[in-house]
């Protein structure tokens, strides 16, 4: 199971299906270079995966101790 709060980004807890790079690994180029941003495979991959672990209401924030889960994030009252 990702955990989303480890990795310097957290759309890091998956792996690529575009570049085939593993968990915890920034994506690459095709020329080998490190790529600028994170594919959108990746980061739809990301979504997808942190959705059915936390719900759809949840969200991920950034704190001064690297990343936290808030379960109701999304959720406006």
């Amino acid at each position: 199971m990702p955990d989303f709060t480890t990795h310097r980004h957290p759309v890091l807890a998956v792996g690529c299906p575009t570049c085939c790079k593993p968990p915890g690994v920034w994506c690459r180029r095709p020329s080998g270079h490190r790529a600028g941003d994170l594919h959108q495979g990746r980061k739809a991959e990301a979504d997808r995966v942190f959705i059915a672990q936390h719900g759809d209401t949840a969200s991920i924030l950034r704190t001064a101790a690297g990343w936290q889960i808030d379960p109701r994030g999304r959720i406006r009252d």
